[in-house]
């Protein structure tokens, strides 16, 4: 069977991609823009694909067309799909008919850490011997792909809130039929398709609608948006995580502090050591959250606790690009208030003192719409140089929003000059995280570039 994909270069829609060619089928597809990560993994799997959605690609007359989120009425391609009435599904549709069917799903879902904690919950299961299957929002570095088909019965997904088609305005997640299920956190985000906070409350009950009461919900218990989700209806045991609240039946103790290490607790029983190369109390959660679904399917805690001692993080995830003169570059997906204040929090308890730079693409949907123009200041408490691109269609006064942060925050229309200011500003010591939801014009290896030119050629090194 010949399958088509619409929107191939996207995390998710690449990772189906993967998933079908390696299940057998013939595979093509298409999209706008096709760059690393994802170039790289579809030219390794041989799958051919093109720029641009016009209508004659569908000259290849697949079997099926896979269309991705990001496709909508009027592209050429749609139509002519329509009007030539071609068979045509869904990403979510195709991988719950033709994957997930008859496997033990696990589920990632929430605002925040689904990519770290699904590729921490995968590597668990990898490391028991498990050999799981696994669609991922980001490349786990345990992995180097976004997505494998794996061995029946076992397969982690990250589940994502975001609508799932142009025809099928329901979030993604309500496809999957999951037996164990991650619920990070809620909060409000996706403004471009969600009026408010309690619409996306109600696709998170709909998620756990569908999963039997035979599975697992680990739930985010120091969460009150997800508490009253809960209170929404349930049919599925739960065991929550966190500490904040009294009852909460998975807690970490941490005595230094820095998260390097930390015992895990069941029910106020220590039941694990972690010790391992992430940081932030974020990052402790999302362990906390992959340790419980892992014990779901019969994981001990303590085996987990040795996987994640070998746990190598995700691509963009707090990512070191390069050092040089002593200015660290790092490369984070964070784009919410809430992802960019505890991606400070973890980095302000790993580097102490040291000066933070922290760099900020407002690009999403959400902050280009300006939800979030008032909580973006009070995230950037912890970094003591704020520096943003100010892009013109960002449709907001951002130098206005932010002027409680005064002469801590410099703003550049481009790429180019953003670089330029950074350069200039930079200093030995400087830990510079640079945080966006996109590529943001190769600002990290223009930056790298720029000061490795700016070293005497004595001084020079460092890595990219």
């Amino acid at each position: 069977m010949h399958v088509h994909i619409l929107g191939i270069a996207g995390t998710f829609m690449g990772g189906v991609a993967a998933i079908a060619k390696a299940a057998g089928f013939r595979v093509t597809g298409s999209d706008l823009s096709v760059y690393p990560p994802m170039s790289t993994q579809l030219d390794a799997l041989g799958i051919d694909y093109v720029q641009g959605y016009g209508a004659e690609q569908l000259d290849l007359r697949p079997d099926i067309v896979v269309v991705g989120n990001a496709l909508s009425r009027g592209s050429p391609v749609v139509e002519a799909m329509l009007d030539r009435g071609l068979p045509y599904t869904s990403g979510p549709s195709w991988l719950a008919e033709q994957v997930l069917q008859g496997r033990h799903v696990l589920a990632v879902a929430g605002t925040h850490g689904k990519t770290t904690t699904s590729s921490m919950l995968a590597w668990i299961l990898q490391h028991a011997g498990l050999n799981p299957g696994f669609l991922i929002g980001g490349v786990p570095a345990n992995f180097d792909s976004t997505a494998r088909i794996g061995s029946a019965p076992y397969f982690v997904i990250e589940a994502d809130e975001y609508d799932t088609a142009f025809f099928d305005k329901r979030a993604k997640f309500v496809h999957y039929r999951p037996r164990t299920t991650i619920l990070n956190n809620l909060e409000y985000d996706h403004a471009d398709i969600y009026p408010d906070v309690a619409a996306i409350r109600r696709q998170f009950n709909q998620l756990i609608r569908t999963v039997p009461s035979a599975g697992r919900l680990i739930v985010n218990g120091d969460d009150a948006e997800l508490g009253l989700t809960l209170a929404m209806g349930c049919w599925t045991p739960c065991e929550t995580f966190g500490g904040a609240r009294h009852g909460v039946d998975w807690t970490a103790h941490d005595e230094a502090g820095d998260s390097a290490r930390f015992s895990v607790h069941l029910k106020g029983k220590s039941v694990a050591e972690v010790e391992w190369t992430l940081f932030g109390k974020h990052n402790v959660m999302n362990a906390l959250a992959a340790i419980a679904a892992a014990h779901h399917v019969g994981i001990d805690p303590a085996h987990s606790a040795l996987a994640l001692r070998e746990f190598r993080g995700v691509k963009r995830r707090m990512e070191i690009r390069g050092v040089v003169g002593g200015v660290t570059i790092y490369d984070d997906f964070a784009h919410h208030p809430t992802a960019i204040e505890t991606t400070l929090q973890g980095l302000r308890a790993r580097v102490g003192a040291a000066r933070i730079v922290a760099v900020v693409e407002p690009r999403s949907n959400t902050m280009k719409l300006g939800v979030h123009r008032d909580q973006l200041a009070p995230s950037l408490t912890l970094a003591d140089r704020s520096w943003f691109l100010n892009s013109p269609d960002l449709g907001w006064d951002l130098p206005a929003a932010l002027g409680s942060l005064g002469g801590r925050a410099s703003f550049a229309a481009t790429v180019e000059a953003l670089v330029q200011g950074l350069a200039d500003d930079s200093r030995p010591g400087d830990q510079v995280l640079v945080m966006s939801n996109g590529g943001f014009g190769g600002l990290h290896d223009k930056l790298l570039a720029e000061l490795r030119k700016r070293q005497p050629a004595a001084a020079q090194g460092g890595v990219a």
